[in-house]
C-alpha cells in the first residue's frame, strides 16, 4: 500500500497548509520558556539531568507535538466538544467526592490504577470552552446584564466549590478568577463587575474566619506576618524572599544559588522555582523571563481577536487568561505579595499535569489561529 493510498494528496496538502497557519513564534516562545525551566531544574539537581530536568524535556516534547496537533483540529470540533468535556470534568470531580484519593491530606485525585488523574485541571480547559460556547449563542445586550447570566454563574460555582471542597484552594481561585475573566471579556457591565468586586472584598474577613480549614487560614495569616512563625508556616515565603533578595540586579550565578542549592528552599523545583531564577540570575534574570511571558501573552491575545468566531475569540482569551492568572499567582506568592496557595509558573516549573493542560489550552489558542476564518452557528441563548 502507497503513501498516498493512505493520505490522500489533497488532505497533505491541507495539512500542510494548516501546518503553515500556525503561530510559530508564539511556539518559539513556549519552547524558550521551557528550555528555561530545564536549565533551572538542571542547576538545582547539582548540575545533573536526573530527577527533574530531563523529565521536564521530554514531557515539554511530547506535549509540544499535542498541541501542534491540536492546532489542526477544526475549531468547529472544539466547539462541539465544549459541553461533553465540561460535563466530563464535573462528573470526574464529583467522583473525587465520593471515591478519590487522599494525598497529603488532600483529596484531589482519582487513581486509574495506571496513572493518577487530577480532574481539576481538566475542568480548567472544560470551563473556558463551556462559557465561550454559552456566550457565543448569547446577544452583546444580555452578555452586558441579564437573567441568563445566572447560567455562567451556575457553571463556574459547580467545579469552583467542588475544587474548594478537596480542599484545593489555589485551584478554586484559579477557576473561579477564569470564569469571571471570561464574562468580563464577553462584555459584563462594568458596574456589575465593581458591584461583585466590592461584595467579594466584604466576604472575605468571614470566609477566611469560618469558611476555610484551619491550615489554609494559617496560610492566610502567615503571610500577612510571616516573621511571627520564621521556622514554621512562615518559613517558605522567608525563604523564598532571602532567595529573591539575595539574587541582586546580575544573580550569584548559574548553579551557585545558596538557598536552592543548600536546600534552605522549599519546593525549590516546583511553587518556587522562580525564585531560584532569581538568585541565580538576579533581577534581569527575572525579568528576562517575564517578558517570556509578556510575549506569550500578548501574540495569544492577538489570536484571539483575529477569530472570526465569538466562541474562538472567548476560548482563546480564556485560556489566556488562565496562563496568565498562573504567572501572577506564583509570580505574587514567591514576592510574598499573596498566601501560599500551591499554583506553579507555568512550563517553568517541574510538573506534568499542569503543564498538559497549559499546552492543551495553547492547542485550543493555535486552532483559533489556524481556523480564524471558520464561522460557528448556532441559535442565540441555546445551551445546545
Amino acid at each position: 500500500m502507497t503513501a498516498s493510498a493512505i493520505t490522500r494528496p489533497g488532505e497533505r496538502d491541507r495539512l500542510i497548509v494548516k501546518l503553515a497557519q500556525i503561530d510559530w513564534t508564539f511556539t518559539l516562545v513556549l519552547c524558550l520558556i521551557a528550555a528555561t525551566g530545564a536549565a533551572m531544574l538542571y542547576s538545582i539537581s547539582g548540575l545533573s539531568w536526573e530527577p527533574w530536568a530531563a523529565k521536564h524535556l521530554v514531557r515539554f516534547g511530547l506535549c509540544l507535538c499535542l498541541m501542534i496537533f491540536l492546532a489542526t483540529v477544526d475549531v468547529r470540533i472544539w466547539f462541539i466538544s465544549a459541553y461533553p468535556v465540561y460535563g466530563f470534568g464535573l462528573l470526574l470531580l464529583i467522583a473525587v467526592e465520593i471515591m478519590g484519593d487522599v494525598s497529603l491530606g488532600a483529596q484531589r485525585w482519582l487513581d486509574l490504577g495506571f496513572v493518577r488523574l487530577q480532574p481539576s485541571e481538566i475542568m480548567k480547559i472544560g470551563l473556558v470552552l463551556a462559557l465561550a460556547r454559552f456566550y457565543h449563542g448569547l446577544s452583546a445586550e444580555a452578555a452586558r446584564f441579564s437573567w441568563r447570566l445566572v447560567v455562567p454563574v451556575v457553571l463556574i460555582a459547580m467545579p469552583t466549590l467542588l475544587v474548594a471542597h478537596q480542599p484545593d484552594l489555589g485551584t478554586a481561585v484559579l477557576l473561579a478568577a477564569t470564569g469571571g475573566a471570561v464574562m468580563v471579556l464577553a462584555g459584563l457591565s462594568l458596574r456589575v463587575v465593581a458591584a461583585l468586586a466590592v461584595s467579594v472584598a466584604a466576604a472575605i474577613p468571614p470566609f477566611v474566619m469560618f469558611v476555610l480549614h484551619d491550615y489554609q487560614r494559617n496560610r492566610i495569616l502567615t503571610f500577612l506576618n510571616p516573621e511571627a512563625d520564621p521556622s514554621g508556616s512562615g518559613y517558605h515565603i522567608l525563604q523564598s524572599k532571602i532567595a529573591l533578595g539575595s539574587g541582586g540586579l546580575l544573580g550569584k550565578g548559574y548553579g551557585l544559588g545558596s538557598q536552592s542549592q543548600l536546600n534552605f528552599l522549599p519546593e525549590k523545583h516546583t511553587d518556587f522555582i522562580f525564585a531560584t531564577l532569581a538568585e541565580e540570575f538576579g533581577f534581569v534574570g527575572c525579568i528576562s523571563v517575564l517578558l517570556l511571558y509578556a510575549a506569550a501573552i500578548t501574540i495569544a491575545l492577538r489570536i484571539a481577536s483575529i477569530s472570526h468566531s465569538h466562541f474562538g475569540r472567548l476560548g482563546a482569551a480564556g485560556v489566556t487568561a488562565t496562563f496568565a492568572l498562573y504567572v501572577m499567582i506564583n509570580g505574587a506568592m514567591v514576592m510574598g505579595l499573596a498566601p501560599v496557595v500551591g499554583v506553579p509558573m507555568p512550563l517553568l516549573s517541574f510538573g506534568g499535569t499542569v503543564m498538559l493542560t497549559v499546552m492543551i489550552g495553547f492547542g485550543l489558542v493555535q486552532s483559533v489561529r489556524v481556523h480564524r476564518y471558520s464561522e460557528i452557528t448556532s441559535g442565540r441563548g441555546t445551551l445546545l
